[in-house]
């Protein structure tokens, strides 16, 4: 399985892939088709801030 690491991170943060497609404004369907396969890491970065802003909440 690719991208275990954020897959991970959004687990760990307690958060669902949804909410945070919703946070990158694209569907669930797209962000899941996004993580079959390695990202590149600047997509993992803006994932990861996404997961940050989301915490703050």
């Amino acid at each position: 399985m690719s991208n275990l690491d954020i897959r991970g991170e959004i687990r760990a943060a307690g958060f669902t892939q949804w909410k945070i497609a919703e946070a990158m404004e694209i569907s669930e369907s797209v962000l899941c088709r996004k993580l079959r396969h390695e990202l590149p890491e600047e997509e993992k970065n803006k994932i990861r801030a996404i997961i940050k802003e989301l915490a703050k909440k």
